[in-house]
């Protein structure tokens, strides 16, 4: 198998639309300054009230266009995660050998649905292991996979607040973010769901927290939040479990 040219970043979601929603903004900017960006997602999301699994494989192949995606891989584990826990290590593992990424994103460490603390926690776990070297994995096509361990971990903050540890500046690429996110229309409202214009549930029989226009106020008014704590207009903040270290502070703004 040939190797694949390793990601400055990699982004793990539990679910299609994870990381769209709470670092969509940082992986469009990145790919604006020609950075290689990917998104692992561990599930379908096929518990999901809305929708099928059908539908968010497509949805989630439409925002990897608009976020300007080099890679997107979905593991297929079990959503809900009522999976034996080796497994989905080790897979995770693989993924993370693989694109042997710079930077990983993670879900939230405690947020509402309990299927993101313990994805942070596997995959928090995962970059760690996968710098050990007699800790063995294979390609698909049975190719020995190297030790690669990311140089940083952020987790991103979803429903809960977290108090950010660094908060990335995503000014100029908030409309891509949006775009992307809206490519879900199973999942959130979208504008002309109702025409017919996408495929969408009837909204008056399966409507959930994330399904109403409210919801999309929560999102933008966020990122607004964040960006103010660094004094820009729009920002995505994230969650360090060790030091985040600095060769000049004139990098800080």
């Amino acid at each position: 198998m040939l190797p694949i040219q390793p990601l400055d970043i990699l982004a793990f979601g539990a679910h299609p639309d994870d990381v769209e929603l709470s670092a969509g903004g940082t992986l469009v900017r990145a790919a604006a300054q020609g950075k290689r960006t990917g998104i692992v997602d561990l599930t379908r999301g096929e518990l999901g009230t809305r929708g099928s699994a059908e539908l968010r494989a497509e949805e989630a192949a439409a925002a990897a266009k608009v976020l300007g995606l080099a890679v997107r891989e979905n593991l297929g584990l079990k959503d809900g995660m009522p999976e034996n826990e080796e497994k989905a290590i080790l897979a995770l593992v693989g993924a993370i050998r693989r694109y042997r990424p710079r930077t990983v994103l993670a879900n939230a460490l405690f947020d509402r649905h309990t299927d993101h603390g313990r994805a942070a926690e596997w995959v928090h776990r995962a970059c760690f292991l996968s710098g050990l070297a007699r800790i063995e994995t294979q390609e698909a096509d049975g190719s020995v996979q190297t030790a690669h361990r990311p140089r940083h971990v952020l987790h991103y903050i979803q429903d809960r607040f977290r108090e950010p540890s660094i908060v990335v500046d995503i000014t100029g690429a908030e409309e891509k973010k949006y775009a992307a996110i809206a490519c879900y229309a199973t999942q959130f409202h979208v504008p002309g769901a109702a025409e017919g214009q996408v495929k969408v549930p009837s909204a008056s029989e399966l409507a959930t927290p994330i399904s109403t226009p409210d919801f999309m106020a929560v999102v933008r008014g966020r990122d607004l939040t964040m960006g103010r704590y660094i004094g820009v207009a729009s920002g995505e903040g994230f969650e360090s479990r060790t030091p985040l270290g600095l060769t000049d502070l004139a990098d800080l703004i």
